[in-house]
């Protein structure tokens, strides 16, 4: 070997080593701020939806109060820079030149615990996906030889924070390679790979319990038809979900004074929350209820009309908290729409049928097919859903209602909230 070989190959393992520190590091912090931000958020949205079941005066005052912190915290604190979400991770992504600044990481750390736990109709994983992309890009800033892997050190950050989220290591890459990367190189592989390794190994260590503690026994052929049905309704409300986050973006772009965004959102929060107490939040409490009681539901008036309610109001009260000011995205809102969706189709069908199809099943198919449609990445969605319930029973089911879905949507509707430009369209 001559020298000049020798020493490229020095290079080359020497670039290799830094590669794999800063990964572990990034592994590290992001899973750290994801743990941190769910617990946090876990802990005070209980209590204070404990105090709006008690006092439904609160029904007023967190959503105005919530808006209007975010606000002042982003005038004041956060450079006046209105927090585009993903989109964000996308433009840095796709540029040599730009760079995610730091201070994301407690803007949309802050912002997103604080519009979670005021009421806001939508959920952390967001924030937390900005966020720990933030911590991959400012990693690749400190020495020129990882500029090259920017969107490998990027994603790194992403499939972390998205495996201390929902203990899932493969939902995690598969999130930063359907979304953000869209393409495999070795860097991915290396990065990714020791980033969720680290995020797991402290979800571990810190005896992370699955968000969903679901007994699944078993699914019947019969019930094929009626997936390929919840499929399609998925696809329909996932649609409905993005037509809605779009439409209330861009009228609320039209309002110039920022406090009459937060007025006009707190009032629809509030009067949508005092009616379906169900969209407070993430809705985890919601979805975690109604598993605990899937097999004593019979489908009432009353009962059907609660359903179709929440599935007709939580992708506009998901708009309008994120037109308003609110931090967050679709990742919580869809995983609702699916659980009431494959809930009501069970009941319908139990009820008026007499299928026997098992409520559970449906729901949590019906979690995977509505994500999988929203943000058109059907493995992430399965992988997800799985491991939010560490259970696997439902894979096969799962990944054809997962594609049924996003063909369903992409037919009705190419685009998604995060690849929709209004360029495209003209």
């Amino acid at each position: 070997m001559n020298k000049t070989a020798k020493i490229k190959k020095n290079h080359q393992f020497i670039v290799l080593q830094k590669l794999i520190i800063v990964s572990v590091l990034i592994g590290f912090l992001s899973a750290f701020l994801g743990i941190s931000l769910k617990k946090i958020t876990e802990y005070y949205e209980e209590i204070f939806f404990h105090e709006v079941s008690v006092n439904p005066i609160f029904y007023v005052i967190f959503p105005a109060f919530g808006l209007s912190v975010i606000y002042f915290l982003r005038q004041y604190l956060f450079k006046k820079k209105e927090n585009k979400g993903i989109k964000e991770v996308f433009e840095s992504t796709k540029s040599t030149s730009k760079n995610l600044p730091s201070y994301k990481i407690p803007s949309h750390f802050i912002n997103g615990l604080l519009t979670v736990v005021f009421g806001g109709s939508t959920g952390i994983e967001v924030s937390t996906v900005v966020a720990t992309a933030t911590i991959g890009s400012v990693a690749q800033q400190k020495e020129n030889v990882f500029r090259k892997y920017k969107t490998e050190l990027i994603c790194a950050g992403v499939a972390a924070g998205v495996t201390a989220l929902f203990s899932s290591p493969i939902a995690g890459i598969l999130f930063a390679l359907e979304v953000i990367s869209r393409k495999v190189t070795r860097a991915f592989i290396i990065s990714n790979i020791i980033a969720v390794s680290v995020a797991f190994g402290l979800l571990t260590i810190l005896k992370e319990e699955p968000l969903f503690a679901v007994s699944i026994t078993t699914w019947h052929l019969k019930a094929i038809p009626y997936f390929i049905l919840l499929g399609i309704l998925a696809g329909l409300n996932s649609v409905y979900l993005t037509r809605c986050v779009l439409f209330f973006k861009s009228q609320f772009g039209k309002i110039d004074t920022h406090y009459y965004k937060i007025l006009i959102g707190s009032v629809v929060l509030s009067v949508s929350l005092f009616i379906f107490p169900q969209l407070y939040g993430e809705g985890y409490h919601a979805i975690k209820g109604i598993f605990s009681n899937t097999a004593e539901i019979p489908l009432t008036l009353t009962l059907a009309f609660t359903f179709v309610g929440v599935l007709l109001l939580k992708p506009i009260v998901t708009s309008i908290t994120l037109a308003s000011g609110g931090d967050g995205g679709v990742f919580a809102p869809s995983l609702f729409i699916g659980a009431f969706l494959g809930l009501l189709l069970a009941s319908v069908l139990n009820t008026f049928f007499q299928v026997h199809v098992l409520p559970v099943n449906f729901m949590i198919i019906g979690m995977a097919a509505v994500l999988s449609a929203s943000i058109h990445a059907p493995f992430t969605a399965i992988f997800l859903v799985c491991g939010l319930t560490n259970d696997y029973t439902l894979f096969l089911p799962i990944l054809a209602v997962c594609l049924i879905s996003k063909y369903t949507a992409k037919m009705i509707y190419p685009y998604t909230v995060y690849s929709y430009a209004p360029s495209l369209t003209k």
